[in-house]
């Protein structure tokens, strides 16, 4: 898993995370600023009701006679406006802000995705499929609450920390300085911690992402498993990715614990230093007894507002490590993508050139094939053989562009591929895999995948053509019939004939069939080739196959090793050859 570690290591700084996720709240900017202001009338309760108790405390002391009726409900008046202020602001921010935060978990999912579609297949085989659901699901559901909680606490908490030091310097500036002081020393303990629980989040993250991986792969696999009656096996390393969790989740809950511990006692100093310091100062009638109630209720408030701040760390953290893994999906590299002077490929006739083309594997370097030359005529039946590991298939996913070459050039009438629009050259190619794959839903829908858009009447006409429309028929109904995940519920020739049916939608001109019957019984295998025949009509075709009977009749035939092309010609002349394709034709009907 070397990409996917490669990925993983990949860490970013706090503030360029900040500045990356920035960007997405453009436009919802409106949104975000009546947000703040509600923000910012809500705390004006808080701020207000500590002014008003120490307006009733110090004026009764004075002299109890100027506390007026008056005053009082005017006092109450006041604050219960202020009330009714703060419920309003406090609605649109639960309601409106929410929304906000949701639009943009949508957004950046989208965005992911789009990158994720753009991404080659060297990403994908050196990624685990759960670490990639991991972060474009569970990791975005925590940018939510980030993105609407982090600029409204953030925004508050300015608010209330500059504007109780203002107050509260004008009450009485020794005592105040003295309580702030407690304030940046407060702050340096909490990034030291917050870095700690940074990283821990983000291998918590990465931990069940190798738990939904595990997971998925014990359930795709469930045949397999009980074949080999290997359910404890399975059961033992899901508890060991479990185990592996928790002990990631114990030493979080360890960090938020010391956390949690360390601004307690600076609460409980800010605390001891207003009974000490207020104490004496009121003592020497330096602070009147109203000034210290105020003050009393400022620090309070001032102490919940750090301690909200702290709390809110968890999330913080949480939403930035969010942030961070979505950022290590969009800046994977995009390896195989449209030049800027790409051309749309109109009419394709399907004559494809290799010229000195040597390709190895980027991630791994393996090399497959080095200075390969080959024509390819527009409609001919080409068909290729050799030994495993000779290249076979990765020369045909360099056609489509699955991989590029890493010299020479491969040209489709005599352009240059990589000179083309990737959607217009992967149009004109069809693929039938030995591998099948359908998509949860019904039979159409996997057909109809072919041509998106296409009529009913083409669809079926598409599955008259693979010899699929006769079984499906049969089905319980027919083209509406519910295929299961991965199309379980159908045989593996079934499968095969649908997927041979979606690429007779497409109507591409050039096909690559690759190992398309060799999984299948003698019986499918000869209802599958009868498709395939049909197919290929009238279109360039490139079939590998290890069943040699089935490519006879090609119009010319390569074996291909590790040495390049070895052997060239029809099956009667690589016959008379008696060399590596006699071989593999001879023993195999000798297994026969």
């Amino acid at each position: 898993m070397q990409q996917n570690n490669k990925m993983d290591d990949k860490e970013y700084s706090t503030g360029m995370l900040v500045r990356r996720f920035l960007p997405y709240f453009q436009p919802y900017r409106r949104t975000l600023c009546a947000d703040l202001c509600c923000a910012a009338l809500t705390t004006m309760c808080e701020i207000v009701l500590p002014l008003i108790i120490r307006q009733i405390t110090n004026t009764a002391l004075e002299d109890v006679a100027l506390l007026t009726t008056r005053m009082v409900l005017n006092l109450a008046l006041l604050y219960f406006v202020l009330r009714i202020i703060d419920a309003l602001a406090n609605y649109y921010m639960a309601d409106m802000g929410h929304v906000m935060g949701a639009r943009i978990e949508t957004d950046m999912r989208r965005d992911a995705y789009a990158h994720l579609q753009l991404l080659s297949n060297t990403y994908f085989n050196n990624t685990k499929v759960g670490q990639i659901m991991g972060r474009i699901t569970n990791d975005l559901f925590e940018v939510t609450e980030f993105s609407h909680h982090c600029p409204e606490e953030f925004f508050i908490a300015g608010i209330k920390i500059v504007i109780s030091f203002v107050i509260l310097a004008q009450i009485h500036l020794p005592l105040t300085l003295m309580i702030f002081v407690f304030v940046p020393v407060m702050t340096i303990v909490c990034r030291i911690i917050n870095k700690k629980m940074r990283r821990t989040f983000s291998a918590q993250r990465h931990q069940i992402g190798e738990l939904n991986a595990k997971l998925e792969d014990s359930l795709l696999g469930q045949k397999v498993v009980k074949a080999f009656t290997n359910e404890a096996l399975e059961s033992e390393k899901f508890e060991q990715g479990n185990q592996d969790f928790l002990k990631v989740k114990q030493h979080s809950y360890m960090l938020m614990g010391i956390f949690s511990t360390s601004t307690r006692v600076f609460d409980g100093l800010m605390y001891l230093t207003i009974i000490v310091g207020g104490g004496f100062f009121l003592m020497e009638g330096r602070i009147l007894p109203g000034d210290m109630v105020a003050y009393v209720m400022y620090v309070s408030t001032l102490i919940a507002t750090i301690r909200r701040i702290i709390e809110f760390a968890e999330q913080f953290q949480r939403g930035i490590t969010g942030i961070e893994r979505f950022l290590q999906i969009m800046d994977a590299d995009i390896e195989i993508f449209d030049e800027p002077d790409a051309q749309e490929l109109v009419q394709p006739k399907g004559e494809i050139v290799f010229r000195n083309v040597s390709f190895e594997y980027p991630d791994d370097h393996n090399k497959v094939f080095a200075n390969l030359n080959l024509q390819i005529h527009a409609g001919e039946k080409l068909a290729i053989v050799g030994p495993s590991g000779g290249g076979k298939t990765t020369l045909c996913n360099l056609i489509p562009r699955f991989y590029d070459v890493s010299c020479g050039e491969i040209t489709l009438d005599g352009k240059n591929i990589k000179k083309l629009t990737l959607k217009s050259l992967r149009q004109s190619i069809g693929v039938v895999q030995q591998e099948v794959y359908l998509f949860s839903g019904t039979v159409y829908d996997n057909i109809a995948y072919g041509r998106p858009g296409a009529a009913r009447e083409e669809v079926m006409e598409a599955a008259k053509r693979a010899g699929a429309d006769e079984f499906i028929q049969n089905l319980k109904d027919k083209y509406d019939t519910y295929v299961g995940e991965r199309g379980v519920k159908l045989s593996g020739g079934q499968k095969q004939r649908i997927s041979i049916a979606r690429v007779f939608l497409k109507n591409p001109p050039i096909l690559i069939l690759d190992e398309a019957t060799s999984a299948l019984d003698n019986e499918s295998e000869y209802a599958v080739a009868k498709s395939l025949n049909e197919l290929a009509k009238g279109r360039t075709t490139l079939t590998i196959a290890h069943r040699l009977s089935s490519i006879r009749n090609s119009d010319r035939i390569l074996v291909l090793t590790e040495e390049g092309i070895v052997e060239e010609g029809n099956h009667e002349k690589l016959m008379a050859l008696e060399g590596i394709y006699y071989h593999f034709y001879t023993m195999a009907n000798e297994i026969k």
